[in-house]
């Protein structure tokens, strides 16, 4: 098997892959043989058009929406499994991936209670309900990669409750990790610095400020979204295979 299908005969499901670093993710893991469930919010067309660019490129996928801050997966657990069925590819998962998510600039003196717990139940109450959901579904040997944040080592007074929120996903990781290890599982995260997604969309066609926020960057530049997908897709493959509970710091070098 050659190094670029190093995931065939796998499933996967990546949430928050209609744009940006999921959608980078959902992309590469496709590309490396696995078959994707490309899971939206909202953006249904966005998602579509994913699924129709991994299709071109050889691969196998499929949109699955469904709102995550929500509290019941049923519905969207269901749509997975026919999904993956419609394919002609056997029940369970392989390798889940916990993108989805959402920011938040508002400070501890003007953050309202109903932001702070949309951003709990988005970014932490998702994820861990979500592996709930999955539990029986994930294969022995499978892969658990979740999404935190450089700024959760950065301090960033405007995103304290969002920094909370990926410090508690550092920890369900670390955790997690543990409990599921017996079944040969890995979990590990993956954290970002500032990457050119809609999430930093003030900086995408902005080449002053791009300079200003690369000049903390040791290796001189903002990440793409490639560049964490690239280490999510080495996390999600055999060659991670005694990796887990780990954090793996994915900014390019932030605030060396």
């Amino acid at each position: 098997m050659s190094e670029a299908k190093k995931l065939t005969g796998k499933t996967a499901l990546v949430t928050g892959a209609s744009r940006g670093i999921g959608r980078a993710t959902a992309e590469r893991l496709a590309r490396d043989g696995a078959t994707v469930a490309v899971h939206f919010g909202r953006n249904d067309t966005a998602a579509k058009e994913v699924v129709a660019g991994i299709h071109a490129a050889g691969g196998q996928a499929f949109a699955v929406g469904g709102d995550l801050s929500s509290t019941d997966y049923t519905a969207l657990l269901n749509e997975i499994d026919a999904g993956f069925a419609n394919l002609g590819v056997p029940g369970g998962l392989d390798i889940l991936v916990n993108n989805a998510g959402i920011s938040s600039v508002t400070g501890v003196d003007a953050m309202t209670p109903e932001e702070f717990d949309l951003l709990f139940a988005t970014n932490v109450r998702a994820p861990f309900f979500l592996v709930q959901g999955l539990l029986d579904r994930l294969r022995e040997g499978g892969r658990v990669v979740n999404v935190s944040s450089v700024l959760t080592r950065v301090a960033i007074p405007d995103a304290l409750a969002y920094t909370m929120t990926k410090g508690a996903i550092d920890s369900f990781t670390r955790v997690l990790a543990h409990q599921l290890g017996p079944r040969g599982i890995t979990v590990n995260a993956v954290s970002p610095g500032f990457t050119l997604t809609d999430m930093n969309a003030a900086l995408i066609d902005n080449p002053d400020g791009q300079r200003e926020a690369s000049a903390n960057v040791a290796l001189g530049r903002l990440g793409r979204p490639a560049d964490v997908a690239d280490v999510v897709a080495f996390l999600a493959g055999d060659d991670a295979r005694w990796v887990t509970g780990q954090t793996i710091d994915a900014s390019g070098g932030t605030a060396l």
